[in-house]
């Protein structure tokens, strides 16, 4: 599903957990103190408790820590003396000046964690308002999905989709800017708005097409002001919905992007062939109209859609990832557990590595199995 959790902060352990780690590393060291003589110094292996500590704890365990420390190794200098006092004092002075190195480093890796915590809190916000939370059920259909950007930490990419309930049926979108990760969220944001207005107003397909088309125009011309360079999108839009003889029909807008896929219940696989279209943001260079392709999704049918971060997806050998193969041993799965299960085989062949957004949306009819 698409990634909407809220991220949550870093966890410190407890502070019980602190204390009773830092006593069971304490016994140990003053036993083998004791064991080995007041010749040794093995006492002073303890600064490295809270140098530990502040990799993981509380700025206040630290410092407690180092406390605890330092005072130990006051007591066992009170105890067992060095030959004069110049030594004792520059024993304690070194730890207490190591306990506040270490209690500075951990004070900046808190810092560290508390703006990444806010800026990923911020991904959320701007993730959620770009991209729809998965499921979505309609009167027409039940839609699910899956949204990986290839730098997870963003949580947000170059892939994108968006479903929206019309008075014209159920109209959805899905699409791939060019490039990939931070650097094409200007213009899916472009698009996404765009079909948000369209696909309320314009009464025909090729109308919304043309309007993200109109979008991604402006959205090139303005970035091209900025030195930035211009980009297409692949995509493909449809509308379903249900007749009154029952049947729940499909008119898809082919631009440039995968052809959807119909898996059937038996396993077979099947290829939507849709009047071919240029991707948005091209249509200038050729000048004809975009056509609309019509077919019946069926009460078993499941229409997968997918951006090529699956079927980009290569092994060892340079192979790519076979994706109707890949649905048609997943015909059982259900739409529920299908995105996820693709992207898993996909990211299996590949080893591990993801090269591009990966999005996988299946469609089937409201009310199925």
């Amino acid at each position: 599903m698409a990634s909407d959790d809220e991220p949550s902060a870093p966890r410190a352990p407890g502070n019980r957990a602190v204390a009773l780690g830092v006593l069971a590393a304490t016994v140990p060291v003053l036993l083998a103190q004791a064991a080995s003589g007041a010749g040794s110094r093995l006492v002073l292996l303890l600064v490295f408790v809270p140098a530990l500590l502040a990799g993981l704890g509380t700025v206040a365990q630290t410092v407690a820590a180092s406390v605890w420390v330092t005072a130990v190794v006051a007591v066992h200098s009170a105890l067992y003396p060095p030959a004069d006092l110049p030594a004792r004092l520059g024993t304690l002075l070194g730890v207490v000046t190591a306990e506040a190195v270490v209690i500075a480093l951990c004070a900046r890796r808190v810092r560290r964690e508390r703006r990444l915590f806010r800026m990923r809190q911020s991904a959320v916000a701007l993730q959620r308002q770009l991209l729809r939370p998965l499921p979505v059920r309609t009167a027409e259909l039940e839609l699910f999905g899956l949204y990986r950007p290839v730098e997870e930490d963003t949580l947000i990419g170059g892939d994108l989709y968006d479903v929206a309930d019309t008075p014209f049926g159920t109209r959805v979108l899905v699409g791939d800017v060019q490039g990939k990760g931070l650097r094409a969220i200007g213009t899916g944001f472009a698009v996404l708005s765009a079909f948000r207005e369209a696909a309320f107003r314009e009464a025909e397909l090729t109308a919304v097409a043309d309007a993200l088309e109109a979008a991604v125009g402006r959205h090139n011309a303005y970035a091209a002001q900025g030195g930035e360079p211009e980009r297409f999108v692949t995509a493909t839009v449809l509308c379903v919905r249900r007749d009154r003889d029952g049947r729940t029909r499909v008119r898809a807008v082919d631009c440039g992007h995968l052809a959807p896929c119909l898996l059937h219940a038996d396993g077979r696989v099947e290829a939507v062939e849709l009047p071919a279209g240029v991707p948005l943001g091209l249509a200038d260079l050729v000048g004809e109209p975009r056509a609309v392709g019509c077919f019946v999704l069926p009460a078993d049918g499941v229409l997968v859609l997918l951006t090529d971060g699956i079927t980009e997806a290569q092994d060892a050998s340079g192979a790519f990832y076979p994706a109707e193969r890949g649905l048609a041993e997943l015909a059982g799965a259900g739409a529920e557990a299908l995105p996820e299960a693709l992207d898993g085989r996909a990211r299996r062949w590949s080893g591990g590595r993801s090269r591009d957004d990966v999005t996988v949306l299946a469609l089937r009819r409201a009310g199925g199995p």
